[in-house]
This record gives C-alpha cells, structure tokens and sequence, in this order.
C-alpha cells in the first residue's frame, strides 16, 4: 500500500515513510474514480465533504460553507461538541453523493454538521496535543475499569481536538452500569466523558492486524458494513467445520466467508435437488459432497468406506429409476484423475542443499590449463618476433641442443661458456644436411637481415649428399 492515496503524493502523509504499516492513509480509503470527469454545471456540484478522523477509523460528512475548494489530504477544522475538531478530507465532488447514498444520509439534512475553515498552525498544535495524551488517558481508564470489576474492554479512546471532549470506545457482553466510572473519568482527565459500544468486529477494525490469507484485515482497510456470517456458508463450499480455520481474529466467522457464497450459491443450482440417499440392491447410498468445478457429486455405501463420485446426469438417471420402484445393480462411478500424468515430474523441484561444486571446479581447472596453454604458445614465439640479438647463455634451446664435446669444424665451441661447450658428436661436424635450414632463432651474434631464400651451408662447404629433400620451415612456407 503506497501513500499515493493520503492526497499529499509524498511518502510522509502517514508518517511510516511510505510504508503503511499503520494504515493511516489507507484505511477505509475510496478512490474518487470521478475526480477528473468534466461536469456541465460545475455550481450543481455536492457542497458535502467527507470527513475522516482518528487515522480514518471515523469518518463524518460535513457541508462545506466556505467559498475554498478543499482537496483530499487537507487538514478542516469542523464543529465540534461545545468546541471544534480538527479531520482530514477523505473524499470530494461527486462521489460524496453516493457515499451519501450508500450510507442512507439524506444531503439536505439540517443535522449535518458545517466547516468552518481550513485548519491553521495553530489548529494543528492543538490537535498534536490532545492526542498525544490519548495513550494515557487510555491505561488510566483501563485501571479504573478493573478497579471498579466492570465486565468491559476498552479498546480505543479519541479526544477531540480542542481537548474537551472524550470518547471512549469499549466492548461488553452483558449491559454496563458504568455511571461511577463516568464521574472519575470526568473529574480526573477534566473532559466530557462519551461511552460509545461497538462490536467485537469494530474492535478488530480499530485493532488491525494480519489476516490467514497474508493481507492486513478486510475490515482495517475498506470493509465497513458487517453483514451476519453463519457456518451455513461454510457448507455450500465445501469447507471443513473447524472452528480455529473459520475464525478471525475477532474471535467471530470471517467475512470472507460471504464474498465467494452467491458464486457458489448460482453453480449448485444444476445439482439436482433431494439427492441426498440413493437406494441400490448394495445397500442404501448417502451423498457426503458436491463437487461444483468437476460436476460431481460423492456417495457412500453402508458397512463401505470407498467414496463413488457420480455425473449429475448419472444420479437423475438412478433417482427417477428410484421413483419408478427399481433398484439399481452398481452407481457406476466415474475414474477421478489428477488431470497430469503420475510418471511427469513437477516443473519445479527443491534442489537446495543438493547442488555441487564439481562442475564449478572442473570448468575452473579448464580455465587454468587453457591459460597456462596459451602462455607457453606465446612463449614459442617470442624467438620468433624479437630478441634476436643473444649472448651465449640467452639462447633457448630444445633437447637437441645439449650437445657433447665439439669434433670438428671451423666454426667449433669459440667464445662460449662452460654450460654451452657440451654438445653431441653429431654437432661437431660442419657438413650438415637438411637441418641446415634454420629459423631466425638459430642465428648467433649480431642481429643480421633475414635472408629470402635457404641460408648457405657454413663449416666444411662440402654440400650434403641429396638423400632427401630438405624439411620445410615455417619461413619457407
């Protein structure tokens, strides 16, 4: 419930920031759905506004004799008994009249009482005040109760803004003689004390609360005329009796037991009527259910405790076969099924608590060899790219690199470190073959232009005997 109904449009008009969870500025609300609907006559208009007070747990019609157009959400100082009290505009214009209506108030009536202005600072102050005294006058008028062993509750009290006038809201089984209580209260608050009953329903409106259902109380929020609520609803939908389901929180049948009944009420009358019993040769047949969404009505036989369900068409066939003095063999029973099959499961499962971790592990260990692939790929080419300019130890070599001690050739182990001096025999030997065709990363020294073609063979200039062509590089590629 947004505060847009308190008339102000900013989230403080109940003081709760936006929340209502006290239902200030939404209990008993109307949406004055003829707001912005043009008239002709904008004279003939109803000069009535409706009055809301005590956090709109009373509302009052009042005749608006100013020459102010008042909108909702504003603050009106009415008369009040032997003063004046100060309310909240709940409703304008058109819809008063139907309010009006709806409540059987006559709108030329001489007792409606008249505005007298809009409310000022002053007016305000003042109200502030007296209710602020409210929750103590209240616990003090609970401990006289007691005192004086009244079989009362008092649930609420509302003074009036100009603090001399008191009324106090109670509930009571029995009739109260609770004219001591009324001298004390008078002589110790100095105000003129107003006993008003009210239902036990009133006092779960004034109360509020959380229904069965999750939503704050019908009666708290819009509900307002209390019509009588018996456990006969109850029956025609086919709800358990149970007496702590059916109550709310005012102890009484909820209301919303009579909000679906017609519904139910128009679908019943297709089931046939005085079916209650059906004579078959198994015995005698008690109907125990009607089933309005699937047509069905249920019967029992004695000394059986399996339920038949049957069409309405097949229980007037046995009832007028009743009639006729005959006796049916078997009801014949119509299969009764979920309407899915058993073998699907539910779209939903509840899988908490059962997901694992592997699969977040597994990806995440792909994720770092994959990583650590392409490092060593980039690695292969470095080489390749840059640095040609190497010392004898900068040279990356493979496993045929660690080579024995040189045997022979011109261009033999010259200027190079002990760890590079080791080399296979197969180095030695400058007449190489086709292995002479080698990458940039095999040239040694300064960095010199790459050449185009194949490189000429160095060492002994011998060229090798042609065994097999020479193996493609990725320059000569």
């Amino acid at each position: 419930m947004g505060c847009g109904s308190c008339g102000t449009g900013t989230p403080n008009g109940c003081k709760s920031n936006g929340g209502c969870s006290t239902g200030g500025c939404n209990r008993l609300n109307v949406h004055d759905w003829l707001l912005n609907l043009p008239f002709s006559d904008p004279e003939s208009g109803c000069k009535i506004i409706e009055v809301t007070f005590k956090q709109g747990s009373r509302k009052e019609f009042y005749r608006n004799t100013t020459l102010q157009y008042f909108e909702k959400g504003d603050y009106v100082t009415v008369e009040g008994v032997g003063g004046y009290d100060v309310g909240e505009v709940s409703c304008t214009g058109e819809l008063v009249r139907i309010q009006m209506k709806k409540k059987g108030v006559d709108e030329f009536s001489a007792e409606i009482k008249k505005i007298l202005r809009r409310s000022t600072d002053r007016d305000i102050e003042t109200f502030h005040i007296s209710k602020s005294r409210e929750m103590d006058i209240l616990a003090r008028s609970r401990a006289i109760a007691r005192d004086l062993n009244l079989q009362m509750k008092l649930s609420e009290i509302e003074i009036q803004a100009d603090g001399k006038k008191g009324t106090f809201f109670y509930t009571a089984d029995d009739r109260i003689d609770f004219r001591e209580m009324i001298k004390m209260f008078a002589s110790d608050f100095k105000l003129k004390v107003e006993m008003r009953q009210i239902g036990i329903r009133q006092e779960a409106a004034k109360v509020g609360g959380i229904g069965s259902c999750g939503r704050e109380l019908c009666c708290s929020t819009w509900l307002n005329d209390f019509k009588s609520v018996n456990t006969t609803a109850a029956r025609y939908q086919n709800l358990s009796i149970n007496q702590t389901k059916l109550s709310g929180q005012c102890g009484r049948l909820k209301c919303c037991l009579n909000f679906e009944l017609d519904t139910y009420l128009d679908a019943l009358q297709q089931f046939p009527d005085y079916a209650d019993t059906l004579d078959t040769i198994m015995g005698t047949a008690q109907l125990i259910k009607k089933d309005i969404f699937k047509n069905l009505m249920w019967y029992i036989l004695p000394n059986n405790n399996k339920h038949y369900p049957l069409t309405i068409q097949r229980v007037k066939e046995i009832k007028r076969l009743n009639q006729a003095g005959t006796k049916v063999d078997e009801l014949q029973a119509v299969e009764v099924t979920s309407g899915k099959p058993k073998d699907i499961e539910p779209a939903f499962v509840d899988v908490v608590g059962q997901i694992s971790l592997k699969s977040l592990e597994r990806n995440d260990k792909r994720r770092r060899d994959q990583e650590r692939g392409n490092d060593r790929r980039n690695d292969s080419r470095v080489p390749q790219q840059g640095n040609q300019n190497r010392g004898p130890q900068q040279q990356q070599r493979g496993p045929q690199q660690n080579r024995g001690p040189q045997q022979g050739g011109p261009q033999g182990n010259q200027n190079r470190g002990p760890q590079q001096q080791n080399r296979g025999p197969h180095q030695g030997n400058q007449n190489r073959g086709p292995q002479q065709n080698r990458g940039p990363q095999q040239q040694r020294g300064q960095q010199q232009p790459r050449p185009q073609g194949p490189r000429p063979p160095q060492g002994n200039q011998n060229p090798p005997a042609p065994q097999s062509p020479p193996t493609p590089t990725p320059e000569n590629e």
